[in-house]
């Protein structure tokens, strides 16, 4: 299974906020550290923010912070929102699978994207970043703002 680009970068913004207690990265800094489009980002940081996962504030002194949910949020839920209810493979598009009302396959898929998302639903976005990765995280947002 592949992740959507929305949800590798809402996976990886929760863990950066969630190493930078104290700060208020603003939600371009996030993108310009991750190597994104500020519109991307700007997107996945409304979509964060209207699921109360962070909190967002503009002018002097705003930035972006984890809110308590978004710290114990389970990886798992954050992946199914952002992935959709949507099965791994389309069946009944504009081509319709000849296969569909017979086919084995797609009940299958439809389990495993469930064991997929089973994994992911006891690890949050704390887990994440506990050691090795947080102070791995911390040292990649230094390198990054040197560059600037």
């Amino acid at each position: 299974m592949r992740l959507l680009r929305s949800t590798d970068l809402a996976l990886r913004v929760l863990m950066r906020l969630a190493v930078t207690e104290g700060s208020s990265p603003t939600t371009r800094e996030v993108a310009e550290g991750m190597d994104v489009p500020y519109t991307h980002a700007a997107k996945v940081v409304a979509e964060l923010q209207h699921m109360g996962l962070l909190d967002a504030r503009r002018g002097r002194g705003g930035g972006l912070s984890l809110t308590g949910k978004g710290r114990t949020a389970s990886v798992g839920a954050v992946v199914r929102s952002f992935e959709g209810e949507g099965d791994v493979v389309e069946c009944e598009g504009a081509t319709p699978c000849p296969l569909n009302t017979a086919c084995r396959l797609r009940g299958a898929l439809r389990r495993a994207q469930e064991a997929f998302y089973a994994s992911l639903d006891p690890l949050t976005v704390g887990d994440m970043v506990a050691a090795p990765t947080g102070p791995l995280l911390l040292e990649i947002g230094r390198a990054s703002q040197g560059r600037s």
